[in-house]
């Protein structure tokens, strides 16, 4: 049984706006290169635009907003931009659909900017790819927008406040996926109190009840976001499954299930570029279960007898999907 994907988080744009001669159709660089799309069904990308928290970081996001609006231009005849049509007339698409994200808030604003040039940039990046999946305020550490998910006691900063109110009316979801625990938890009780109606995402996160790690959610968290209606996008990096246990991929997806998210669970798989990253612990990043986009297929067919076919299309691409056919975007 074969369905087409839908993937919630890729490092496509920050690779080809850091790495010189960066092609997004080089399988040997990136999992996630056009042609690995192809080769598994992709339908529909999500695409982020990544950024470390730097003075420069307003500078390479910029530059990641400008790459996504040059990909729609000059790949047009395999990638195609992700609107509303599209995710109507899903059946009838034949390029990958892409859609931008912003993982960091740091590139709307880094430490020194003032909020002129925050909601300005945040108006730039939102005209130049047109819409925007999610927004997750922080990477793995602080911002002055809160606490990522390796920081301890800290939460929900004050501009985190106002960049939450600046997305209300929007459209845009927010991604619980590098947070803090307090910053998560601050992030709900603020859209809350100030009903702010910002739907909630875990765009590419993996279970901390199955495996114990900062970077992958509470149960907690994971039950809010499938009450509120959201997403969880399970992660492929091996540091976040289990090192050691290639099938402790198909437990976090189980777990989603059990844990009530049939209608959320989806796929997040953070394919990025690897070849510059100083850990050598980190490597191989992947299990060749899942080593790049072209797996799909054959991870689907080693679900079959696993999940139901409504369940296994509901992981695949219709959970995304109709999340994202609600807002409209």
């Amino acid at each position: 049984m074969s369905f087409p994907i839908i993937d919630t988080h890729c490092d496509l744009l920050s690779y080809l706006a850091r790495i010189p001669g960066a092609n997004p159709y080089a399988k040997d660089q990136i999992a996630c290169a056009v042609p690995w799309l192809q080769d598994g069904n992709v339908r529909m990308q999500i695409l982020a635009i990544y950024t470390d928290v730097k003075p420069e970081s307003m500078n390479l996001a910029k530059r990641q907003a400008l790459i996504f609006s040059e990909l729609l231009e000059k790949y047009d005849s395999d990638l195609t931009y992700a609107d509303a049509g599209f995710l109507q007339n899903w059946d009838k698409q034949n390029c990958v659909g892409i859609k931008a994200s912003v993982e960091n808030a740091a590139g709307f604003g880094n430490e020194d900017a003032s909020w002129d040039e925050i909601y300005s940039q945040f108006d730039f990046i939102l005209e130049k790819v047109k819409s925007l999946a999610y927004i997750s305020l922080t990477h793995h550490t602080e911002n002055r927008f809160g606490g990522g998910n390796y920081t301890e006691g800290i939460g929900l900063k004050d501009d985190g406040k106002k960049l939450l109110d600046y997305m209300a009316g929007k459209s845009i979801p927010i991604d619980l996926s590098h947070t803090s625990d307090l910053l998560a938890e601050g992030i709900l009780n603020h859209i809350d109190t100030n009903r702010l109606g910002i739907p909630v995402i875990a765009s590419h996160s993996n279970f901390r009840e199955i495996w114990n790690h900062p970077r992958n959610i509470t149960d907690e968290f994971a039950k809010e976001i499938i009450h509120r209606g959201g997403i969880i996008g399970v992660n492929f990096l091996r540091a976040f499954l289990d090192p050691e246990v290639p099938e402790r991929l198909f437990d976090h997806l189980f777990h989603g299930f059990q844990i009530g998210g049939e209608k959320s669970i989806c796929f997040g798989a953070d394919y990025f570029y690897t070849k510059d990253f100083n850990d050598p612990d980190r490597f191989p990043f992947y299990f060749p279960l899942v080593e790049n986009a072209g797996k799909y297929p054959s991870l689907l067919k080693s679900l079959e007898d696993k999940l139901s076919p409504e369940d296994l299309e509901g992981l695949a691409y219709r959970n995304a999907l109709e999340f994202y056919r609600k807002m409209k975007l």
